[in-house]
């Protein structure tokens, strides 16, 4: 495993008050003092899953894992929604602020553009907006992006029902060989399904309202991004968008399309250094 790849324990773990008294889990590594970074993990995972453990003493980056209301640490916010994420982390109060969103993290990052101290934010591997694309999506999963508009509470009923280990029966075993490559590591899979156990330890309810959220069509102005937008997609990651970003990323204003050759949707582990270095720059 590369140095990008290497995955360590958090250097600093703790939990954030917000104005209206709920906790917000958090993980760091990196320098306390280095450029913050903002992680809005993918479907199902908490804060304990970082990425660039290898480069981001070297960078200067203070990475930082955020759960989600509901999830791992964080205390739960009915009826929340995409923009009271955003609120979420300007509430934090960290300036100079890159984001960076992983697969179902993607339209929580594309929310956090909109926050006025952010200055740049990475898609990898994101989730791609579905609602806007029923056509050329996969007959089970037109299907569910279907239930999910018509029924959001029953959508969220049937996400609830997921578990821990039906989540990783459903991504790695379906995933190409480069990425299983990376999940089935032992000490990656061990990462991997620790925070997808500490993301469930107050149950269901803050992944499946994460997965009604980014189902549903987004509430956010893309083509007025105020922000430099990169979105990062391997080309044999075949899962994540139908089209591996290109859409999206000509819905957003100025945003950029990357699309590495050989590598899969383990993009942010494979590919951390370059990932970083551009949203530094």
């Amino acid at each position: 495993m590369t140095k990008d790849a290497l995955i360590t324990a958090p250097a600093r773990l703790g939990e954030s008050h917000l104005p209206d008294g709920r906790r917000l889990g958090w993980a760091e590594w990196g320098p306390a003092t280095g450029t913050p970074v903002v992680l809005c993990p993918g479907a199902g995972t908490s804060r304990w899953l970082g990425f660039g453990a290898g480069v981001v003493d070297e960078l200067g980056v203070r990475l930082i894992s955020l759960d989600r209301p509901g999830l791992g640490a964080s205390d739960p916010s009915p009826g929340r929604t995409l923009t009271s994420w955003a609120d979420d982390v300007a509430a934090l109060g960290l300036g100079d602020l890159r984001v960076v969103g992983f697969s179902q993290g993607a339209p929580f990052a594309l929310a956090c553009a909109f926050a006025p101290a952010v200055r740049r934010v990475a898609i990898v591997s994101g989730a791609d907006e579905v609602a806007t694309m029923p056509d050329v999506l996969p007959d089970h999963f037109r299907d569910l992006v279907k239930t999910v508009a018509a029924d959001p509470s029953a959508a969220e009923t049937f996400f609830a029902s997921l578990t821990p280990d039906a989540l990783w029966g459903m991504i790695v075993p379906n995933s190409p060989a480069v990425d299983r490559a990376v999940y089935e590591q032992p000490g990656f899979a061990r990462a991997y399904r620790r925070a997808m156990t500490e993301a469930f330890a107050q149950g269901p309810a803050g992944y499946a309202r994460d997965s009604v959220l980014a189902m549903s069509p987004w509430p956010l102005p893309l083509s007025e991004t105020p922000v430099p937008v990169d979105l990062w997609y391997g080309d044999q990651d075949l899962h994540h968008s139908p089209d591996q970003g290109r859409t999206l990323s000509r819905r957003i204003r100025g945003a950029r399309h990357h699309l590495v050759p050989g590598a899969g949707g383990s993009l942010l582990w494979t590919h951390a250094e370059p990932i970083l270095r551009l949203l530094l720059s």
